[in-house]
């Protein structure tokens, strides 16, 4: 298994990624900080590394999406449906702009997307039971997809 991730992403301009992602409260790991990238750190082994776009090319053969292209979306727990809010608000306060809500009843996300058009959603699962379902309250119904709703 793997110990640890590094997500790598083009940005225009690494003053105004460290000003946003600071404004979230997220740090970096300023021993992979320099002119060309920043290391932002997303928990205890994951980070993003927000590379110049120059330098970002240097390290595939393709050509390298530009600007509203969504090339990926990275999805990062939280502890709760407030922190969800919290976290996307913040967010689009500095500049992201608010991309989508899905709330499911046993879990909700919101979706925002950064000064460089990345689409980072925010989501928050209710916790597993031993038997591999979300827990939910007795009678509720889960929806998990059409036709097929399970009651509880």
């Amino acid at each position: 298994m793997h110990q640890l991730i590094f997500v790598n992403l083009p940005v225009a301009d690494l003053a105004r990624s460290r000003a946003f992602f600071g404004g979230l409260g997220y740090t970096f790991n300023e021993d992979f900080c320099d002119e060309r990238g920043l290391c932002l750190e997303l928990g205890p082994t994951l980070h993003a590394m927000l590379l110049t776009q120059d330098f970002f090319a240097r390290f595939h053969d393709g050509r390298t999406a530009g600007p509203g292209t969504v090339e990926t979306l990275l999805c990062l727990s939280a502890d709760s449906r407030g922190a969800v809010d919290s976290i996307v608000d913040r967010a689009v306060a500095l500049g992201g702009a608010d991309v989508r809500t899905e709330d499911e009843g046993f879990m909700y996300g919101r979706s925002y997307s950064d000064p460089d058009g990345h689409i980072w959603e925010i989501l928050w699962m209710e916790p597993v039971t031993p038997g591999g379902g979300p827990e939910g309250p007795t009678g509720a119904t889960v929806d998990v997809g059409p036709g097929r709703g399970e009651r509880r």
